[in-house]
């Protein structure tokens, strides 16, 4: 059940009923746009590193090898990293910014530095050590020398990932700044030292000693991407002192909405993990095919779910008033988002469904990666397009709860997320196929689809709750139905593109017929006279000086 009482901002700032309202964060408009420039920047280099990895490795056993020693570092760094600062860390030094307290704010900033350097040392020590326990349970379908290989590539990698923890944490300071575009950047060093260990020790080379040597490439990329964040992150923490400080009721709260924040992310990691396990148990290139649909998954996840949300956080912690002033203004927010947020997502969930063989084909193609690999990802994409407007959307619903200081919510819809994604994802992955009659790697299809319908439940459950403590939010029906049927139709005339193309690379044909469906998506989108759109047209004839 929804708490009655004052959102602790609202309590703190309600001096009187007639207190003037301050709307902090008017520029998040642009600050949405850089975080999402930067994301685009750093993605864009990722999918570079994909398209190489794929060209040197393909959906061999050693791909999947590799993307499953990726993933189990990652999972320390998810649980310390930016997510987890966002929801605990970014509300109360943003607050605390906005007050002028630059002393309390540079202590809490030095505490909770120290708080994850210490916890992080010591998992990535006992990651190291355990490796062979967490392969078993996490690939359990690895064997042999796939199985070695793995064991190997995850204890590399781990250091790597406390470097990232430490990044994540300079991410914190860097947006709660509003210097959003360094923070989405920095990843783009990363990614550029493992195409740089790609290219320059790929061609020949075993593929077993060519994920090794790509693996020292990560941990190189993790250390280059923190350094590029330090410099400024000391001149914005002027007087930054590491230690291990609880004396402070602001650090105590962090801490305090560290716990929750941490077991949500736990939880949504181990469904992450369990899909993996799932996975491995569907035969050679599942694990890697599965790795390359959630790359292109998460672009519009990130680029537009991410940005915005990270965007409005420190605005949202920031508003002050009374208890209907602070709800007003997070209504307003919030729905304004949501719509921003559905703009560019319902045509990106179409593209999957529709043209996700085109794209695959564009970005992956390439030396071992092949048309019927291609085809594969497509049917993960495809069902991964079920769930894609509900966890884009979630992101920022579970940015708003965070902004009141409530991380438990989220975290209870999180467990019902994750426990209808293990059990729906073992129906449709394990069961299905066999009750079809099909190939069973196609199981991984099935669990990208079961994800999206527990996402869209943990969704409305986001949604219904926090209605109930800040007045009704969503989308309009009406505006949800005109970017379905626009994006419907610029499928279908994307697709009369590809039928009548004959180009002779299809690189370039597959190009082609991406760019006529996001065409006529905006064309349409205008003459359904979709705000959104009108603005975005407005702004770009604005910036390129016409009038």
């Amino acid at each position: 059940m929804a708490s009655n009482r004052p959102s602790q901002p609202a309590r703190n700032a309600a001096s009187a009923p007639g207190a003037p309202v301050r709307r902090a964060g008017r520029g998040s408009g642009r600050h949405a746009f850089l975080v999402g420039a930067g994301i685009l920047l750093s993605r864009l280099v990722g999918l570079v590193r994909q398209r190489a990895f794929n060209h040197y490795f393909g959906q061999s056993d050693q791909a999947d090898a590799f993307n499953a020693a990726f993933k189990i570092p990652n999972f320390l760094q998810n649980l310390f990293g930016e997510g987890v600062l966002s929801a605990s860390f970014i509300p109360v030094y943003s607050r605390l910014l906005a007050e002028g307290d630059e002393q309390e704010s540079s202590r809490i900033a030095g505490a909770i530095l120290s708080v994850l350097a210490l916890s992080t040392a010591v998992l990535v020590l006992a990651g190291a050590l355990l490796t062979p326990y967490l392969i078993d349970v996490i690939a359990p379908g690895f064997h042999g020398a796939k199985r070695e290989l793995t064991i190997r590539l995850v204890q590399i990698l781990f250091p790597g990932a406390g470097l990232l923890v430490v990044s994540a944490w300079c991410l914190g300071i860097l947006n709660s700044h509003h210097k959003f575009f360094l923070s989405y950047t920095a990843p783009v060093v990363w990614n550029a030292a493992m195409i740089a260990t790609l290219l320059g020790l790929g061609r020949g080379r075993e593929l077993g000693s060519l994920a090794i040597y790509l693996a020292f490439g990560s941990v190189a990329g993790s250390a280059l991407q923190l350094a590029v964040q330090l410099p400024t992150v000391l001149s914005l923490v002027r007087s930054l002192r590491p230690r291990l400080d609880t004396a402070s009721e602001h650090v105590r709260e962090v801490l305090k909405n560290f716990a929750p924040v941490f077991l949500s992310r736990g939880v949504v990691q181990i469904s992450a993990y369990v899909d993996q396990v799932f996975a491995s148990l569907l035969g050679t290139g599942a694990v890697a095919a599965l790795t390359n649909a959630q790359t292109l998954y998460t672009l519009p996840v990130s680029l537009f779910g991410m940005s915005i949300s990270a965007a409005e956080l420190p605005a949202m912690s920031s508003a002050l008033g009374d208890t209907q002033q602070v709800a007003a203004q997070l209504r307003e927010r919030l729905n304004s988002g949501l719509r921003r947020i559905a703009f560019f997502v319902v045509p990106s969930a179409m593209a999957f469904l529709a043209l996700g063989g085109v794209m695959t084909a564009a970005l992956f193609e390439s030396g071992r990666f092949r048309h019927g690999d291609s085809n594969y990802v497509w049917g993960i994409l495809a069902g991964s397009s079920v769930g894609l407007l509900a966890s884009t959307l979630g992101r920022l619903y579970s940015s708003t709860y965070y902004a009141l200081r409530d991380t438990r919510t989220p975290l209870r819809y999180a467990v019902v997320r994750v426990f209808l994604t293990i059990t729906l994802g073992y129906i449709c992955a394990i069961w299905l196929p066999r009750w079809l009659a099909i190939e069973a790697r196609w199981g991984v299809a099935g669990l990208t689809a079961s994800a999206g319908v527990a996402g869209w439940i943990e969704f409305a459950l986001l949604r219904r709750t926090l209605n109930a403590r800040i007045g009704r939010t969503g989308l309009p029906a009406a505006l949800v139905a005109k970017l379905w049927g626009a994006a419907a139709l610029a499928a279908s005339l994307a697709w009369a593109a590809k039928a009548g193309l004959r180009l002779s690379s299809p690189f370039l044909g597959s190009i082609c017929v991406l760019v006529a469906y996001g065409l006529a998506y905006l064309a349409l989108a205008w003459a359904f006279r979709i705000e959104e759109c009108q603005g975005l047209v407005q702004q770009a004839l604005k910036r390129a000086g016409v009038r």
